[in-house]
């Protein structure tokens, strides 16, 4: 007989697990909890972790995720999905966006008790996610309003009031665009089929129609129309014999029009060969002239020389302080102090830590052969037999980190919007007050776009009449919060503007971090260290859905692999719930925000590290190097 166990949580996991598999309607589902980002995959479903303290928000938390997977499995047919979901990356973020609402909202109408669980679990997100305190639609996901919008018209429950905010920013636009597809709500929601032609409709009607790529129902009736044609070809053979003797006429009249075209060509050959005669030296160049054809344009990337930018007219580098009055930065800042008073504590006595570690490394040295200083006992028998020996005397000296120059790149992308931005901005500002005081010179940078969905280049583009594959169709945006050289305590409202309304949009990672890097190559320090923090992988919707799905992605790797191929800089990143070890080789996933002060601190006290197994280990690499 098993001893039972004295966790009380136990028996709530258990019961919960056996609940959801029935929800489910799966007995083989394999429930886990986990402090990964909870999830389905395959047959298991991870969800979040429950404590011995059973916390009312960590039990409804665990409650509404575990009810909302389990109707997603219940009610959505992966096949049915995937054959009418769209191409574009933001057609496609509010076709799962809609199919999601659609499965909540079937199980609050056939079990009404998930509706109020599921809510908890809205509830939690939007106030991570900081939907409370969005003021225009611009700050909010239109993806996740549209989310919102179905479950409260399937359902007519209201939603909680960060996600209530959200909805109703958007809701207007929604209703205005597709008010009457919206009515046909009720009579698709149990039909998978009949819903995904509905989610379809929507995204035509909110804008996004040229994402949607070819309707698969047409392609079946195409399909249809060709076998019935080649059905008709086989019982009419002299039909077929016709057309291939027009095809072999038209195949003769093809060559003898080539014919033509090549003597017509040589023809012109003689004519320019005799032109040229008559020319002479006077069609030579005179010395000193420029070649006829300009040269060819730089590369916008040195890591891809494929990668395109259709118009970086409108692309800035500015400084903080030119994004807010100097007052707003001082409020801006004293709101970042008040939401993560409970956490200065703990990240000071990390910060303390870190400057232990370093000033620990600062090797102790000696310089011999002075004529002043400390007596040098090796020399002490020769001054002993002829005092006036010069040379004898040697001085203490330390080897600080003067040669070394940190750079953090954050992503400011709206994702990050909430606790996880905060978090970002206090742990930099203690880490650049810890390192200027070991005298190393840090420099704080961020980057995101100047508008959502495409800014003026992507009207450039639309205007141009659409050509393919343009490249990046944003304007970015990167932010210089504090310069190296820039003393902390002149900089330090800067960081507040990380709290802006509004500032927070897409992230074009692969961009960022080649900026950053050609700025670190700049410098004249030895050392150069550069430390990115992102939540996820390079997102811009105007880009990704007129170019190659993975375009944005790829130039990030590309960037990643030049950074570590050239050496010059020392590249690592830290991923808030997102596990960017699949980019860089040097890198470490969090799955809370509140862990990213320890997660920095160890970093970068492990690049200091004289031990190469212990700064191995730190570092998540299998070997040292």
């Amino acid at each position: 007989m098993s001893k039972p166990s004295d966790n009380p949580a136990d028996a709530f996991k258990k019961a919960l697990s056996e609940a959801t598999k029935v929800m489910a309607h799966d007995p083989d589902l394999t429930v886990s909890y986990s402090v990964d980002p909870a999830g389905l995959s395959g047959e298991t479903m991870r969800l979040p972790q429950v404590s011995r303290r059973m916390t009312r928000d960590e039990v409804m938390l665990a409650r509404g995720t575990a009810d909302a997977l389990a109707l997603h499995r219940r009610y959505h047919n992966g096949q049915t999905h995937a054959r009418y979901a769209p191409q574009g990356e933001m057609a496609r973020d509010l076709y799962e966006a809609m199919e999601t609402a659609r499965c909540e909202a079937m199980g609050a109408r056939d079990m009404p008790g998930t509706a109020g669980n599921i809510d908890a679990k809205i509830a939690h997100e939007a106030l991570r996610k900081g939907f409370d305190q969005a003021k225009q639609a611009s700050d909010v996901p239109l993806a996740t309003a549209a989310g919102y919008l179905i479950r409260h018209l399937a359902t007519g429950r209201d939603l909680p009031s960060g996600a209530q905010n959200v909805m109703e920013l958007w809701r207007g636009f929604i209703e205005d665009q597709a008010g009457d597809t919206l009515e046909a709500l009720d009579e698709t929601l149990s039909d998978q089929s009949k819903f995904a032609k509905f989610a379809r409709r929507m995204i035509s009607d909110l804008g996004y129609g040229d994402q949607l790529g070819d309707d698969p129902d047409q392609l079946d009736d195409d399909q249809d129309d060709q076998a019935e044609d080649s059905a008709e070809e086989e019982q009419d053979p002299d039909s077929s014999g016709q057309d291939e003797q027009d095809d072999e006429e038209a195949e003769a009249s093809a060559e003898q029009t080539q014919e033509d075209q090549q003597d017509a060509a040589q023809a012109q050959v003689s004519m320019d060969d005799s032109a040229e005669d008559e020319m002479g030296d006077e069609a030579e160049m005179p010395e000193g002239e420029a070649p006829l054809e300009p040269p060819a344009p730089q590369p916008v990337s040195d890591a891809d020389p494929n990668y395109l930018v259709y118009l970086d007219t409108h692309d800035e580098v500015i400084g903080a302080e030119d994004l807010a009055e100097p007052a707003e930065l001082e409020r801006l800042r004293a709101y970042l102090d008040q939401q993560l008073e409970p956490l200065k504590g703990a990240v000071s006595r990390l910060a303390n830590k870190l400057q232990r570690r370093l000033q620990a490394q600062q090797n102790r040295s000696w310089e011999f052969d002075l004529e002043e200083g400390i007596l040098d006992a090796g020399r002490l028998a020769r001054v002993i037999a002829n005092p006036t020996t010069p040379l004898s005397f040697k001085v203490e000296k330390d080897t600080e980190f003067r040669d070394t120059v940190v750079t953090l790149l954050l992503d400011n992308s709206g994702s990050m919007r909430g606790r996880p931005i905060s978090i970002a901005a206090i742990c930099a500002d203690v880490l650049a007050r810890t390192l200027e005081r070991c005298n190393v010179k840090v420099e704080i940078l961020g980057f995101t776009t100047r508008a959502w969905k495409g800014g003026l280049a992507r009207e450039a583009w639309l205007n141009d009449g659409r050509p393919q594959q343009p490249g990046r169709l944003n304007d970015l945006r990167h932010i210089v919060y504090k310069s190296a050289d820039a003393p902390w305590r002149r900089t330090r409202p800067n960081l507040g503007l990380m709290m802006k309304e509004g500032l927070l949009k897409e992230n074009i990672d692969g961009e960022a971090l080649e900026w950053a890097h050609r700025r670190m190559l700049g410098r004249s320090e030895a050392r150069k260290i550069l430390m990115v923090i992102s939540d996820g992988a390079p997102v811009d919707d105007s880009t990704l859905s007129v170019n190659p799905a993975n375009y944005l992605e790829k130039h990030l790797r590309d960037v990643i692999a030049m950074v570590e191929k050239r050496r010059a800089v020392e590249l690592l990143a830290i991923g808030i719930g997102h596990d960017v070890t699949r980019y860089y080789d040097r890198a470490v996933t969090i799955t809370d925000v509140d862990q990213l002060a320890g997660a920095m601190t160890e970093q970068l006290a492990a690049l200091f590290d004289s031990d190469p197994r212990a700064r191995a280990r730190v570092m998540g690499l299998r070997h040292a190097r």
